[in-house]
């Protein structure tokens, strides 16, 4: 995480894809951990760009980022899930809430 690249994400997961990759996690480094919101925008963006699964990392804090990523992906059905990380771990997401809002 400590050197910038200026290759853009999209570029990598076209060419990640183009190589065989089954799937790709997203993960917004800036939000990593902080339950800030997901960065749906440059998510769904990278999903536009490619036809594998993507999985939304970085910023989960609660139900209303699951339910905003579940309606996102109904737009960009490649959008496949998240990662809830801290969320979960510190308990201010319960997983059966979770659940549900799936």
């Amino acid at each position: 995480w400590a050197e910038t690249s200026t290759l853009r994400a999209t570029d990598l997961a076209c060419r990640l894809e183009d190589a065989g990759i089954a799937a790709i996690i997203y993960t917004d480094i800036a939000r990593d951990g902080m339950k800030t919101g997901l960065n749906l925008a440059e998510t769904s963006a990278l999903a536009a760009a490619v036809r594998v699964p993507v999985i939304a990392s970085g910023g989960v804090a609660g139900v209303a980022d699951i339910l905003a990523l579940k309606a996102a992906a109904a737009a960009q059905p490649n959008l496949s899930g998240a990662i809830l990380g801290r969320a979960l771990y510190d308990g201010s997401l319960p997983p059966a809430e979770a659940l549900t809002a799936c």
